[in-house]
Parts: C-alpha cells; sequence; structure tokens
C-alpha cells in the first residue's frame, strides 16, 4: 500500500505485511526508514519510508511480503520460475 503524506503525517512510504516479530525488529533497528503505520500497523504490517531505503532493499521487502500473502499455487510457480532461473533454463512464469 503506498502512502503519499497521508493526513498530512509526513511518511512517503509503503506498508507491507511483515512475519511476526519482523515490524518490531525493523523498526527498533531504524526508526528513521521503517514505522508502524496506521489501520495495517497493529496486524503487523511496516511502513517503509521510500526515500530512506534503496531499490534493491526494497525489492527484497516486497518481495517477502508477497511471499506472505499470496497462494501456496502462486508460490509453487515462482519456486519453478528460480529454479529455471538458476540453472540457466527460460522462466515460464513472470517474466
Amino acid at each position: 500500500m503506498y502512502s503519499n503524506n497521508h493526513h498530512h503525517d509526513g511518511h512517503i512510504a509503503v506498508s507491507v505485511p511483515a512475519a511476526i516479530g519482523i515490524q518490531a525488529a525493523l523498526i527498533e533497528a531504524n526508526p528513521k526508514k521503517f514505522y508502524k503505520p496506521p489501520y495495517v500497523g497493529g496486524a503487523g504490517w511496516v511502513g517503509i519510508e521510500l526515500p530512506r531505503v534503496k531499490d534493491k532493499e526494497l525489492a527484497l521487502h516486497l518481495h517477502e511480503a508477497w511471499r506472505l500473502i499470496a497462494p501456496e499455487k502462486l508460490h509453487a510457480l515462482l519456486e519453478n520460475r528460480e529454479s529455471k532461473n538458476r540453472s540457466g533454463g527460460k522462466p515460464t512464469f513472470l517474466t
């Protein structure tokens, strides 16, 4: 979920679901980069300040968030794609 200064809170960020315990660990480690977002923060989601995160790190968080909420059927397709990419084969999903 994207936030652009929602209710003038000063955050230009994305909020993503996080595994149990990850939200608190990220916020504690770097409170300028991560925060507990309104509405979904109580469910463990974490806010990520876009000006403070590099693209590669953001991609990692988005990928992990997707894994948390994607149906199991899609997990298998992604694992198949990643396996083909590692072995040099042409991926058949999410090209």
